[in-house]
């Protein structure tokens, strides 16, 4: 049963994204307890019933509508959703890529036979997504992807590489960003839609090693004159694929900055709660004042980060957020999420240094926060362009 019952008159209102959200907690709690997280860890990859279970309680593609499958919500769901999985530490199970990165794209630029091919396949856990941006030698500069799809016919043959894919060994669908016209620069390249089962010239490469996040298979993708059919193009015309990106990428923007405030939260109840409990020279940790001052300094540092974050939402359910702004969100939010999980990690002292601290994991998982969805130089980049 959908933990998102859409027919409720009060579905949308606060009490009803309370009720969501309390939903949403009892089901990562019965769905995703540490020792299923310890096993997606351990494989480098989140079992494949996950996806199953999420879509089975209606988890999948909350703000899509439900005319294509998905469960008719918004974009205060996604943030629930977003929020209750960086509270327990599950960031390895990307479903908040699945549903309010990818999705999006497909809703926004894709045509009506697109959208009932795939969007109903993707809220029932039959695809689960990815989007294809970085490459080896272009990450944050997306206008230096050198991956190419060249017509033939009515298909596109794509060749290339791409690498830090996440979702990438578990994907049945994948955004591929590639250039149609490589001689136009920005303005030639194009969003198609790969679907990898029987996919001729489609590779799966390793499953990356990382610091973090060890359980979400993040990989390398290889295109060798893969043929799709030009009918997978998003958008009427070829070329318009940058400022799709533009376009989308302040809401995964803003999505990594809502992951930052949580986790700032989920830190900071830990470290308060261990202090509180944990004695050093005849005392609790608590009742010392260098103790008292830092996390006086972190607990107004988060309340800030939250004041800002929410506002942004509002923004953004309003149609009124900006690519600058959600790129100071982005970086802010994201250097004080590292900042104070390290404050609270030396307050742990040597345990916090112990994986089987909840601790260590946010500190390991928090440092790509900074580097993903754009790095936070690139953010200040275009913040700097409207000055």
């Amino acid at each position: 049963m959908s933990v998102l019952n859409i027919d409720r008159p009060d579905c949308l209102n606060e009490e009803g994204i309370a009720i969501f959200r309390e939903s949403v907690r009892k089901f990562l709690d019965q769905h995703a307890p540490e020792t299923r997280a310890a096993r997606w860890r351990e494989k480098g990859v989140v079992d494949r019933p996950m996806w199953t279970e999420a879509a089975d309680a209606g988890l999948l593609c909350l703000s899509i509508s439900e005319q294509y499958g998905g469960a008719g919500g918004d974009y205060r769901h996604e943030v629930v959703l977003s929020e209750e999985i960086a509270k327990r530490g599950l960031g390895d199970f990307a479903i908040s890529l699945h549903n309010a990165i990818v999705a999006p794209y497909i809703v926004n630029y894709g045509s009506e036979e697109q959208k009932k091919n795939w969007l109903p396949r993707m809220a029932s856990g039959e695809l689960v997504s990815a989007i294809a941006m970085s490459e080896p030698g272009a990450g944050s500069d997306l206008q230096g992807v050198r991956t190419t799809a060249r017509r033939d016919g009515n298909h596109y043959l794509i060749s290339g590489q791409k690498t830090f894919i996440s979702n990438g060994q578990t994907a049945d669908i994948v955004v591929v960003v590639a250039k149609t016209d490589p001689a136009l620069g920005a303005k030639g390249i194009s969003l198609i839609v790969v679907e990898t089962k029987d996919a001729r010239g489609f590779q799966r490469g390793r499953n990356l090693g990382k610091l973090g996040l060890e359980g979400q298979d993040t990989s390398e993708l290889f295109f060798d004159d893969v043929r799709v059919p030009t009918a997978n193009l998003l958008g009427a015309e070829e070329g318009l694929g940058f400022v799709q990106l533009m376009q989308q990428l302040p809401q995964e923007r803003l999505n990594i900055a809502v992951g930052g405030a949580a986790v700032i939260e989920r830190a900071l109840e830990l470290t308060i709660a261990y202090v509180k409990e944990r004695k050093a020279f005849g005392g609790r940790l608590i009742d010392f004042q260098n103790t008292q001052f830092k996390l006086a300094e972190c607990k107004t540092e988060a309340t800030v980060a939250r004041v800002f974050v929410d506002r942004l939402i509002g923004l953004h359910l309003e149609g009124k957020l900006d690519a600058p702004t959600a790129s100071m969100a982005k970086y802010w939010v994201t250097d004080l999420e590292n900042k104070i999980v390290d404050e609270c990690l030396q307050l742990f002292g040597g345990y916090g240094y112990m994986s089987e601290y909840p601790i260590s994991h946010m500190y390991r998982d928090s440092r790509v926060q900074r580097i993903y969805g754009g790095a936070n130089e690139i953010m200040k980049v275009l913040i700097a362009r409207t000055l």
